[in-house]
């Protein structure tokens, strides 16, 4: 039950975020990369080291509780004092003078995210307009904004706001917005100048979502037309890890600032060996090094998803009851926890008792957890990506990249040193790239075509980091074409429906879903089932009573499948008087139902806007079936061979095997439907089918044709 770390030890290093700043303090190896930056030192002394722990000052709490966020300490002005880039505010101000545009590279836990904006504004740089700080996660922009408005001393909405799907909360004299990357390109569909805002700065650049890097050319036009009549506009590029020659060369070798912040030396161990099984090498090396450290080490463990989270929590618990050592507090942190169990990732554990959390890469730039003195990365990520033929997309566990690496390797080292245990060899790790694949790259470009296309952007001619391949853009366009949103692949205009489908701000197939839904007499089933689907998960599974979870979440199944059940749950919910309590008893998660009712509503809004007439199919599920068939063609599967017996295992439209996950309401029936209408294809180390409904096989060529008969050539 060992695995065996090794004791080649990869030294202390101060920069561990990014293959620049690892290298950053080394004078030839900054020279490999020519790259011309300006680093702001810090003077630190003993004192600078007992400031209180830096998530408290940077608002990374990974918390949308409004109410903990508000309690303010007596000395946050001195905590946030303390910060490296508060320290050094002088400098970095007269560098973002001089340029119009700047790259800052700084470790997380700087304070960047947070102190720069507010440093613009006391200096009032934005003038007449605004400052926008951008961000991949929805939880991150309210949590920053929230932790911002403290700082200021003013109410969230009033100086300080932000701005996610489906929530607004700014006003017109906001004069810092935090808002996700998304939000913006969607005011750009109405102003691609962004004349709002005087400054604007991409946070986390080194993240590369499809929506970060086409923001990247949008905003790069911007200050292009812009500077030209005289109504200049500043970027600012963020980031704590980041390919700089990329980044550099793209914004016209412009200035690059790296400061340095209060990191501690980490040392860093690989495995002698690759573990097959690194569920089982992760409780291994929990409790190997359990036994042999001091309890208030505390360990954050990465591991790829909500359902690895639990099985190994669950292991935890069970050898802990027999394994020496000091009491094991284990807390879980992904997306979809409910909010009063994310806190406790931050909440303090009794003395002499160890925290160990497990996490997925939330953990790895977007938060920052205190006391942190080990971790053990698996090296994994789930990762998106499509198929060019048939439009499918998967989800699948990959290696992450060095970058990645080492900003999980750095959350050891953000309060004191630390260690970080990596369970893949030295060779795994040199073998993997220096930065993930861009998501434009890998994903499917259908809804940023069509957000493209609407802001008048050419598609062959918009300015990339990294172009995708001219496949998948004809691939994306097609697709475009088949749900009927532009005229022709070769003519990319929108059409009457596709000017419709950029008024919803959710994923093009979905608004056809909600499109198509008063045809089939269903707008209301609709509107209430895309809700659900653009929320979290909304069954909540605690280990110690799955049977009562599972047991309670059959009074919601439907035999048609996971898209009826899903109705019937939140048709449940908003008739329930008590909603928390309802939600408590049946093991559903409130948080997630009541911002599915939240969507609804705007999207009912959009709706009657379009002049579209609500209407109801009751329980001929048939036709709300086949309207969500309408724009999630793409997502179909067929009994493998034909055939109507056996364990549910299914064909795609590109031909990969896949199964019935087993938490689908599908599975174990038999015998299985003969083809499924499938949200997602996850895969593990088999391919699983996820929220699944039963089709009629001839349903695809009713309502998508094209498609069908292009599916029936490639299969």
């Amino acid at each position: 039950m060992i695995i065996e770390i090794i004791c080649q030890r990869q030294g202390y290093f101060t920069c561990m975020d990014s293959k620049y700043a690892s290298y950053g303090k080394e004078k030839d190896q900054r020279n490999k990369f020519d790259i011309k930056a300006k680093k702001i030192k810090l003077a630190v002394d003993s004192s600078f080291k007992n400031v209180k722990e830096n998530n408290q000052a940077n608002g990374s709490c990974y918390n949308n509780n409004v109410s903990a966020l508000n309690e303010v300490s007596e000395d946050v002005q001195e905590v946030r004092k303390s910060l490296p880039v508060y320290i050094v505010r002088n400098r970095i101000l007269e560098e973002i003078k001089k340029n119009n545009t700047i790259i800052l590279i700084g470790e997380t836990g700087s304070g960047k995210t947070t102190q720069i904006p507010q440093i613009l504004h006391e200096h009032r740089l934005e003038g007449n307009g605004a400052i926008a700080v951008t961000q991949p996660r929805r939880v991150a922009a309210i949590t920053l904004a929230l932790r911002v408005a403290t700082e200021m001393n003013t109410e969230i909405g009033s100086y300080v706001g932000y701005s996610v799907r489906f929530e607004d909360v700014t006003s017109p004299k906001t004069k810092v917005i935090y808002l996700t990357d998304g939000m913006l390109l969607r005011e750009a569909i109405i102003d691609p100048l962004l004349m709002k805002y005087s400054i604007i700065i991409l946070d986390e650049a080194h993240e590369r979502t499809v929506n970060t890097d086409v923001l990247f050319g949008i905003v790069k036009l911007a200050q292009k037309e812009r500077n030209c009549t005289g109504n200049k506009l500043k970027v600012i590029i963020m980031s704590a890890t980041m390919d700089v020659d990329t980044f550099r060369n793209y914004y016209d070798n412009c200035s690059v600032v790296y400061l340095e912040g209060r990191t501690y030396p980490v040392t860093v161990y690989h495995s002698k060996t690759k573990q097959d099984d690194y569920q089982y090498s992760v409780v291994c090396g929990i409790f190997q090094l359990h036994v042999t450290t001091p309890a208030n080490h505390h360990f954050l463990v990465f591991l790829t998803g909500q359902e690895e989270i639990e099985t190994v929590m669950a292991n935890i618990k069970q050898i802990a009851k027999e394994s020496p050592g000091p009491p094991i507090r284990v807390c879980p942190l992904y997306a979809g926890l409910p909010p009063a169990k994310q806190l406790l990732v931050w909440k303090s554990v009794p003395e002499g008792t160890r925290k160990i959390v497990l996490a997925t890469n939330i953990a790895e730039a977007s938060v920052t957890i205190p006391h942190i003195k080990c971790v053990i990365d698996t090296g994994l990520v789930k990762e998106r990506s499509w198929c060019n033929v048939t439009g499918a997309e998967r989800l699948r566990i990959v290696p992450c990249s060095q970058a990645a690496c080492w900003q999980r390797a750095g959350r050891a080292g953000r309060t004191a040193p630390g260690s970080a245990y990596r369970l893949y060899t030295n060779g795994d790790f040199k073998a993997r790239p220096q930065h993930n694949t861009p998501e434009i790259i890998r994903c499917p470009l259908a809804a940023t075509l069509l957000m493209l296309i609407a802001t008048g952007m050419e598609p062959s001619t918009f300015p990339l980091i990294d172009a995708p391949s001219p496949d998948s853009v004809q691939a994306s366009l097609i697709l475009l074409k088949e749900l009927g949103a532009i005229e022709s692949e070769n003519n990319p205009k929108l059409t009457v429906l596709g000017k419709k489908m950029t008024a919803f701000p959710i994923d093009p197939k979905y608004s056809k879903v909600i499109l198509s839904a008063p045809e089939h007499g269903c707008l209301d089933e609709a509107l209430s089932l895309v809700a659900v689907m653009s929320s979290e998960n909304v069954f909540h599974t605690p280990l110690h009573k799955r049977e009562e979870a599972v047991k309670a979440k059959q009074k919601f199944v439907s035999t048609l499948g996971d898209h009826i059940t899903l109705l019937n749950v939140f048709k449940m919910f908003c008739k329930a008087p008590l909603k928390k309590q309802w939600c408590k008893e049946n093991y559903l998660n409130h948080k997630n139902l009541a911002y599915a009712c939240d969507i609804r509503q705007q999207l009912l809004a959009i709706c009657q806007k379009l002049n579209m007439e609500v209407s109801s199919c009751g329980t001929t599920f048939d036709q709300l079936l086949k309207c969500l068939l309408s724009g999630l063609f793409t997502n179909c599967a067929w009994t493998r061979g034909g055939m109507t017996t056996g364990a549910g295992k299914y064909a795609t439209a590109s031909g990969a095997a896949a199964a019935l996950h087993p938490a689908s309401s599908l599975h174990g029936l038999r015998p299985p439907p003969p083809a499924v209408l499938y949200t997602e294809l996850l895969h593990t180390r088999r391919a699983y089918l996820l929220t699944v409904s039963a089709i009629e096989p001839h349903w695809l060529h009713q309502v998508a044709p094209e498609y069908a008969r292009r599916v029936r050539a490639n299969r």
